[in-house]
């Protein structure tokens, strides 16, 4: 088995935390710049999972090895699970979040309770060398709030509510955050798996 494994992102913030949660595996953790990878990556997955694996299949080609990859977004019931898989795209790319957020509270105008229910979902999809797929997937469950709140975060934090907190996910703590989020359990659930995975590799 490889012993590093390129997580297919350029986002800095985003591979602190893949290498800290992966940190115990003991294999080196690159980015797909380090590790030389930068396909066209067409992201047309009508699921979370159907893009992390086009994503990582699109950098493992370049690579191979193991590499891994992410997708998340926000998903709301009341918006029949918008923005969904167009989380980023939403109202256009260029669009600022706070235009974003707004848009999404306005639209929930009069929506009470319960029926504001909404969470984040990361799916994970490991690529292995022999070209099977892996995945994971893990949420962080919420209401939208009536008011953006918080300045920690990014993209659509701010409005989501997490009661057992009684804050947004841009008001915790990063550390309250990575216990709790959609990214960081998806991220141990993939350790585990990895990690039986090489097991089985030693028995045989």
């Amino acid at each position: 088995m490889e012993h590093r494994i390129v997580f297919a992102t350029g986002n800095e913030g985003k591979m602190r935390e893949v290498r800290l949660i992966m940190a115990d595996l003991g294999m080196e953790i690159l980015s797909m710049k380090e590790a030389g990878a930068d396909p066209d990556i067409v992201e047309d997955g009508k699921t979370f999972g159907e893009n992390a694996e086009i994503k990582a299949r699109a950098v493992w080609e370049q690579t191979g090895g193991i590499v891994m990859a992410d997708d998340s977004g926000l998903v709301i019931d009341y918006l029949g699970g918008e923005p969904g898989v167009y989380s980023a795209r939403y109202m256009g790319e260029d669009t600022s979040y706070e235009i974003k957020n707004r848009a999404l509270i306005d639209r929930l105008a009069g929506v009470e309770g319960q029926d504001r229910s909404a969470r984040f979902v990361c799916n994970i999809a490991a690529v292995l060398p022999d070209g099977q797929v892996v995945h994971t997937e893990e949420t962080m469950e919420g209401l939208i709030a009536m008011e953006p709140a918080g300045d920690g975060g990014f993209g659509y934090d701010p409005i989501l509510y997490l009661p057992e907190y009684g804050k947004t996910s841009a008001e915790i703590t990063i550390e309250e955050k990575n216990k709790i989020s959609h990214r960081g359990k998806a991220l141990e659930a993939m350790k585990d798996r990895l990690k039986e995975i090489f097991r089985e590799e030693t028995v045989r």
